[in-house]
């Protein structure tokens, strides 16, 4: 009775830290409540999953709690951490899980039952998505994933994807017309990521210097003022995502005729568009290049341990082989476990060709530095200086010699 009482506290200072209604479960389960951090179709295909989970067995029943975009559930977070009052569950952006382990807020999940023996993607899970993730305990692990992908309206090409920048750039041009811009990309450190990548850059130097790519942070930033100055990239509109969903808007309305987004839009974009669309794999530079995006699952260590211990239950439903192709083939992302992904390629993407180029992608993706400043250094020092650099058109080289400069004073 104790314990369950101090259970049910828990629950109530977690609900109390958003001025919620204290949760409820069915009669002898176990409540979980589960942070997420998305809506739309994706939402649904996620309740889905809870409400398979909570049909599967009767001792766990997992309670959805909605908290806005990445950002916003990030900041909620960190303040129901601050409070005491942490879920048991949630889900983080990946660039944030080293900042969060070092704090030391997230369970170890090595002793939890089958963690270590997960059937991963190599390039999805902590040991492959961070340099030497593999040599740390494990904390995350793999949920929402992506990469960036090009989109292209079938009707204006259907050739053979640019694999170099120059013949990005060339394309571009030729699918300008009076009305329509031949290219779009939101002006974020994702997509700038991967062009530093391709140009042969690192954001963090394994010794830990923060190099923002160096001459290829310049060289990626210029590439993208060289296309907005050629007229054959759309000025980019807004912030975060309301950037990217304006970007969809202006694809969907025949207004630029291929985008770079994310591979977690393959499904609404398909079932929007009025004109066929075909996904393309990024261009390369001097070697191809993309970083993986999207979010991992994270137990927070101030919850109660049975809370934990049933939100691991849901995290191992999650990733069962039926599960994750669901989630998958619902939504874009990409299967997480090798199970889920031979599932898929046994017939759902031989008929939907779409969904597989970002797994084929997977073979450039390039692991994040495992450095705790940078989702700070993301958010505070390189995005705005992209977005100056590209929108007020200044100089790329020494905007990111500005933040360099910022971003290595805020790391010592």
């Amino acid at each position: 009775m104790k314990r369950r009482a101090a259970l049910q506290s828990a629950l109530a200072l977690s609900g109390a830290a958003l001025g919620c209604a204290e949760p409820s479960a069915p009669p002898g389960r176990v409540l979980v409540p589960f942070w997420f951090t998305y809506g739309g179709r994706n939402r649904a295909t996620l309740e889905a999953l809870v409400s398979r989970f909570n049909a599967s067995q009767n001792d766990v029943w997992v309670r959805a709690v909605f908290q806005g975009d990445y950002f916003e559930g990030l900041a909620k977070l960190r303040t129901a951490l601050a409070a005491g009052a942490a879920p048991p569950l949630s889900h983080v952006i990946g660039e944030v899980v080293p900042y969060l382990a070092e704090a030391g807020v997230l369970e170890a999940l090595d002793a939890y039952p089958g963690a270590r023996a997960l059937p991963l993607h190599p390039a999805l899970g902590q040991a492959g998505s961070f340099y030497g993730g593999a040599q740390r305990p494990l904390v995350a692990v793999p949920f929402n994933r992506s990469t960036p992908i090009a989109y292209v309206n079938r009707r204006l090409f259907d050739g053979a994807a640019p694999s170099t920048w120059q013949e990005l750039e060339e394309l571009a041009r030729s699918l300008t017309r009076p009305g329509r811009f031949g290219f779009g990309c939101p002006i974020d450190w994702w997509y700038w990521a991967a062009l530093v990548g391709q140009a042969g850059g690192e954001v963090v130097e394994p010794s830990g210097v923060v190099s923002l790519g160096g001459e290829a942070g310049v060289a990626g930033l210029e590439l993208w003022q060289r296309l907005v100055a050629a007229g054959s990239m759309k000025q980019p509109p807004g912030r975060d995502y309301n950037a990217w969903e304006q970007l969809s808007q202006d694809f969907l309305a025949g207004r630029v005729a291929m985008i770079w987004s994310s591979t977690a839009f393959v499904r609404y974009l398909e079932e929007t568009a009025e004109f066929p669309l075909r996904t393309l794999p990024l261009p390369h530079g001097v070697r191809g290049a993309v970083p993986t995006g999207g979010t991992h699952f994270v137990l927070l260590k101030s919850a109660p341990a049975e809370l934990k211990q049933a939100a691991w239950r849901f995290v191992r439903f999650f990733l069962e082989p039926a599960a994750s192709a669901f989630w998958a083939k619902e939504t874009g992302y990409l299967p997480v476990t090798t199970e889920a992904a031979a599932l898929l390629q046994s017939g759902f993407y031989r008929d939907h060709p779409n969904y597989q180029v970002a797994l084929d992608q997977l073979a450039v993706a390039r692991p994040w530095p495992w450095f705790k400043g940078l989702f700070r250094i993301q958010r505070e020092v390189v995005q705005p200086r992209l977005e100056a650099a590209v929108l007020e058109r200044q100089d790329a080289r020494r905007v990111l010699s500005d933040a360099r400069a910022l971003a290595e004073e805020s790391a010592r």
